[in-house]
Order: C-alpha cells, then structure tokens, then sequence
C-alpha cells in the first residue's frame, strides 16, 4: 500500500505528470484515472481536462464536468474554475452565465488567479452578474498581483484610461511589461504599443512578433488591422505578416 501510494504521488508530480502525457497520453490517462478513483483532488481535476481535451482517452465533456464537480466539491480550486468554464461554454452541459458566475465567485474566493479572472471578465460584461466594474478591477487587480498575466494587462487598461480608478500612466506601462514578460500575446501588444509612442521602435517591433507568434484568429483579426493604421512604417508593415498567420490559422480551424 505505501508503494502504491509513493508511485500514484510521484506520478501526479506537475512536471512528471506534463512530461508523462507528452510521451505516452493513453498510458498517462489510465495513472490519472486510477488516482482519482482513488479520491486524488488533483487527480479528479487532471482526469477532467483530459477528457475535455481528449488527450490520451476519448474526448468527453459530460463527464469531463462530472470530474470537474467532483474535485470542486471536494475543494480543489481550479477543478472549480473548470467547472465555471464548463458552464459558461456550454461543455457538457447548457451554457449557463449564471451557474459560470457562481462557479468562479467561489474558484476567486479561494484565491485563484484564475477564478480571479474570469470572474471579473463576467463582471466587466454583466454576464450571469450585474455589471460592476469596480469589482471586476478589484478582481483583475488581485489576480495580476498573484502573477497572472492576464489580469496584468487588463489591470494596465483600466490604469492606463483612467476607467473607474485614477489615471496611472507609468503603473499601466509596468504591468504591460510584466504581462508581457509573463507570456501573453495581449499584454506584449499592448506593451508594445507604449513603447511605439515613446519612440522605442526596436523594442516596440520585439514585443509585436512575440505578440504575433501566440496570438489566436480573434486577437489577430483586431491587431492586424490595428497594425495597418500605424504610424511608423516598420509597425505598419507587420500588418501583413499579421494577416498571414491570421490566414494559417484560419485554413487550421
């Protein structure tokens, strides 16, 4: 039994398990899927997302979210958050704002950055909530100061135009930068259009092909045309390499 126990452990280790999925997905599914039979909150929450993905075993959304309510009402916070996806996509389920809400009010209250996050993406839009801004600033607030990039470059939007806070130019430029360091394609854009106004070409063009290389079709479609209208003519003409990989990804979906 403690053998047992010290391999089911070392299996669900993050960067194992990561490492594990990559080389052998099926053989991955089934030590997860063991596990959380087992009662393994992590487990339960893994065998959630691989079903959702159909990674290593058949795609399957209902029980994608059974697992994913499992976990969560076992207390495992992200199992929660995945449940409020679940909800608010309509995966496995009828999409439900309402029900999404309630499900990342409790992911946030547990201190997720990402139930932080997408709480306040419902807030910000009056989804399945009554419109606040101030709460969902809060919440993008909380959750960039835990890391989350995301959150990072939104906190800087609301800085940066003075929306329902203080107008803050330069703490707007340092979450941009954090954001954008931190990996998303959205804060290095958003950083990258700072540094253009200030002059900072080069820099500018770094941040905008980092931007270009993980971008998705809807942030492309919006930064490519974005790109066209600028001033300086390097920015301008990265317009089009913008709308290249926006058709690559277009002939993939």
């Amino acid at each position: 039994m403690t053998d047992f126990r010290l391999r089911r452990e070392e299996i669900l280790d993050g960067d194992r398990l990561k490492a594990m999925l990559e080389e052998s997905p099926a053989r991955a599914a089934q030590a997860i899927l063991i596990a959380a039979r087992e009662g393994v909150l992590d487990a339960q929450a893994l065998l959630g997302q691989i079903l959702l993905d159909g990674q290593g075993i058949e795609q399957d959304q209902p029980l994608a979210l059974r697992w994913f309510e499992i976990a969560a009402n076992g207390g495992h916070p992200m199992a929660r958050n995945m449940l409020g996806r679940c909800h608010e996509h309509g995966w496995g389920c009828v999409a439900n704002a309402s029900a999404a809400a309630r499900d990342y009010r409790q992911a946030a209250e547990a201190g997720l950055d990402w139930g932080l996050y997408n709480y306040a993406n419902l807030l910000a839009t009056g989804r399945g909530v009554v419109e606040d801004q101030a709460q969902a600033l809060a919440c993008y607030r909380r959750a960039a100061e835990l890391g989350h990039a995301k959150s990072m470059n939104l906190l800087g939007r609301y800085l940066e135009e003075g929306r329902f806070c203080v107008a803050d130019p330069l703490a707007a430029m340092d979450w941009y930068r954090r954001s954008a360091q931190g990996g998303d394609f959205r804060g290095q854009f958003s950083y990258a259009a700072v540094l253009a106004d200030q002059g900072q070409i080069e820099a500018a063009l770094t941040w905008l092909r980092e931007a270009l290389s993980g971008g998705n079709l809807k942030f492309l479609r919006v930064a490519g045309s974005a790109l066209s209208s600028a001033r300086d003519p390097q920015i301008q003409a990265l317009a089009t390499d913008y709308q290249l990989r926006l058709a690559e990804l277009e002939k993939e979906a």
